[in-house]
């Protein structure tokens, strides 16, 4: 179990980007979604021991992990956002090396984990391929590759899959959903499909601060009855923002349907629709802008 108690991390130049984040993650895929520059990478790099929270506690399991970084390490994979890699390097020749920097010192162990990781995320046809040369999807898969050397037992993935296409992003998925059975697995993205198809758990952050916990099924059966949909013409989105709690929008056959949060029927040409996790995605941030705005105006 992670369990993060009242962190926040203000930077030099006074942004606070973490803001009194409390937080209980068990064993498994958990997800924490929200848009960016909500805060996502900066409580990634805190978890992962990249940098030091300004107030707050941090414990996984009996370990202080502020307190002692370089032991969370000894069982952390992390993938982030931006995986840089050696252009020029085979996978294989690769990953031999940072499994010698985690501190396998055995050519034998060596060989076995990478071969290992190498077959389990399908690579192991492309090893002696420069990793340059590899699609966006066989990158992130390495990315993970490298991240589970030394059987880590917190693993952190970042926008693991922004930009990959739809079957590079299910083969991910696959491999994340496998390796999230047995740990404590963290997926921070914006993307909800990523959240409602693998995660068991989840909390929305928005603007620092976690604004809603729980399963994405309660959280969905939470929202029904709430959720309204209407189909109206482009020219007319405007005023519709006016007069109703419009919590998204998209394109249908040239035509716009917005989604809108009430409890009752909000008028007429308006049909009440099985909302789903991006529903409650949306609403909970129109709540937040709301809040801001009526702040400002008070």
């Amino acid at each position: 179990m992670l369990e993060l108690q009242n962190v926040t991390h203000v930077y030099p130049n006074g942004t606070k980007a973490l803001d009194d984040v409390t937080l209980s993650i068990p064993k498994g895929m958990f997800g924490l979604l929200g848009p960016n520059g909500a805060g996502k990478s900066t409580l990634m790099r805190t978890v992962a021991t990249l940098q030091t929270p300004t107030a707050g506690t941090i414990h996984f399991g009996d370990l202080d992990i502020l307190a002692e970084p370089e032991k969370l390490r000894e069982t952390l994979g992390y993938l982030p956002q931006d995986f840089g890699v050696y252009p020029r390097v085979s996978a294989y020749d690769m990953l031999d090396h940072m499994a010698v920097l985690k501190g396998i010192s055995s050519a034998s162990d060596r060989k076995s984990t990478v071969e290992t990781l190498l077959s389990q995320t399908n690579l192991w046809d492309v090893r002696k391929k420069a990793i340059a040369g590899f699609s966006g999807g066989m990158r992130q898969r390495f990315g993970i590759a490298q991240a589970l050397i030394g059987n880590p037992e917190l693993i952190i993935v970042d926008e693991p899959t922004a930009g990959l296409d739809p079957e590079e992003r299910n083969r991910f998925l696959n491999l994340l959903a496998e390796i999230g059975e047995n740990v404590v697995v963290i997926l921070s993205t914006h993307i909800v499909e990523d959240v409602s198809d693998l995660c068991p758990k989840m909390a929305i952050i928005s603007e620092g601060c976690i604004r809603m916990t729980g399963a994405p099924l309660d959280l969905i059966e939470k929202a029904k009855g709430t959720v309204w949909a209407k189909t109206i013409t482009r020219d007319q989105l405007e005023q519709a923002k006016i007069e109703y709690n419009v919590i998204s929008t998209r394109l249908f056959a040239g035509h716009t349907i917005i989604h809108v949060m009430a409890d009752n029927n909000p008028g007429e040409g308006f049909k009440l629709v099985d909302g789903g996790l991006e529903d409650v995605y949306f609403s909970t941030l129109v709540g937040v802008r709301n809040e801001a705005t009526s702040q400002i105006a008070a």
